[in-house]
């Protein structure tokens, strides 16, 4: 029998993500904003064998593990990825931006580790919107200075717009014109320099929409909380890529499950009660609910029985 390649379960991934997206918007999905906004950022998974290129130093005794990179790219009003693609680990991750496929007025949403001024020239001549961060050794010339309204608070420090020097794909010279934000933060003590290519909106504004990228983040912690990655079934990478494709998919049954069940679970305490009752032949949002009815039901006894002792 041949092996059964890795696409077939990112297909299966593609289907039910496809057939459930209906189910998968939260409350923000009525803002229209939010349902432009997408959400761009990569996790590493090390290996255990140098299976795929790793990043970093070699280490001392010469053995190198592997690493795969999940790429991934989440709709700001869902809480599943949309778009899924692997690398090894020693890939740089502003590749991935070329096989991402956005509508003119959508906003992207990644770090500064995605700097590609190509595909961010491509982005606003077609009218498609991003929010990173500037490159501590980025070069560019600034061109006005914008104000910023006295209604903002006073740690946003320097708003601009810029010009950065790049080449196209035929390399020649070329000239950017972007936005420059700079932002205090207190808390941290850092300052963040946002780039971006959006015009329109407050330096304020600029600054809340890069917040928003955390959003991927607890995506990441989730699955790595909930599906530890950390020990793989199989030695080759058709196998690995299959376990973690295997866990996007139990992770959108989850989440899916969460979504229709109508007692509030966290995420973390609904897998564990799934792997608790594993062989129980019980529809899982039917079983956690008849559970919590029982505990209320022992819960209300033994307060009543407690009140009869102290009216006693």
């Amino acid at each position: 029998m041949p092996r059964r390649s890795e696409e077939f379960f990112g297909a299966v991934y593609g289907k039910l993500y496809k057939d459930f997206k209906t189910r998968l918007a939260d409350s923000q999905s009525e803002n229209e904003l939010v349902k432009r906004i997408f959400i761009i950022d990569s996790t590493t998974i090390s290996l255990f064998k140098a299976i795929m290129k790793c990043v970093g130093r070699k280490p001392l005794d010469g053995k190198s593990k592997g690493g795969i990179k999940v790429h991934t790219m989440l709709n700001a009003y869902e809480e599943v990825p949309q778009l899924i693609h692997f690398t090894d680990a020693a890939t740089n991750d502003h590749t991935f931006l070329s096989k991402i496929k956005l509508q003119p007025h959508q906003i992207a949403l990644f770090d500064r580790g995605y700097v590609d001024y190509q595909q961010y020239a491509k982005w606003t001549k077609s009218e498609t919107y991003f929010v990173t961060r500037l490159k501590d050794n980025a070069v560019y010339e600034q061109l006005e200075e914008i104000d910023i309204p006295d209604n903002i608070p006073d740690n946003y420090i320097k708003d601009q717009k810029i010009q950065i020097k790049y080449k196209d794909e035929k390399g020649l010279e070329q000239l950017l014109v972007l936005r420059r934000v700079v932002y205090y933060d207190k808390d941290k003590d850092r300052i963040f320099e946002f780039l971006t290519n959006i015009m329109e909106m407050t330096a304020e504004q600029i600054a809340l929409l890069y917040k928003m990228r955390w959003q991927i983040e607890l995506l990441f912690k989730q699955l790595k909380q909930n599906f530890p990655l950390k020990y793989f079934l199989g030695d080759n990478e058709n196998a690995i890529k299959i376990q973690i494709w295997c866990t996007l998919i139990a992770n959108l049954l989850f989440t899916i499950i969460k979504k229709n069940i109508r007692k509030k679970i966290s995420f973390s305490n609904l897998v564990s009660f799934a792997r608790q009752h594993l062989f129980s032949y019980n529809k899982l949002s039917d079983l956690i609910e008849k559970i919590e009815k029982e505990w209320r039901k022992k819960y209300a006894q033994s307060t009543v029985t407690v009140a009869t002792l102290f009216d006693g």
